[in-house]
């Protein structure tokens, strides 16, 4: 499992605990305050999860290029 899906899940557990412990703002009438929170909390941390797999994929790519640039750099020494 890659690291950009496993911090969000620990993210969302840790979430689902608070709101378990939290329930007695919902108890207490308080319902949009307790589900306006857990709601901007879930926001965060889908976006939290966009900009770790956009970093990741853009990691992968620059060492694809560096990768082949490497290739091509001890293709063209063996040659002369």
């Amino acid at each position: 499992m890659k690291r950009y899906n496993i911090i969000p899940l620990l993210l969302i557990i840790y979430l689902a605990v608070m709101a378990y412990f939290g329930r007695g703002m919902l108890l207490s009438g308080n319902y949009w305050e307790y589900f306006s929170i857990i709601g901007i909390t879930l926001l965060i941390i889908f976006v939290l999860r966009w900009a770790l797999k956009r970093r990741e994929k853009m990691r992968e790519e620059r060492q694809k290029k560096q990768d082949a640039s490497e290739r091509r750099t001890f293709r063209n020494d063996n040659i002369s």
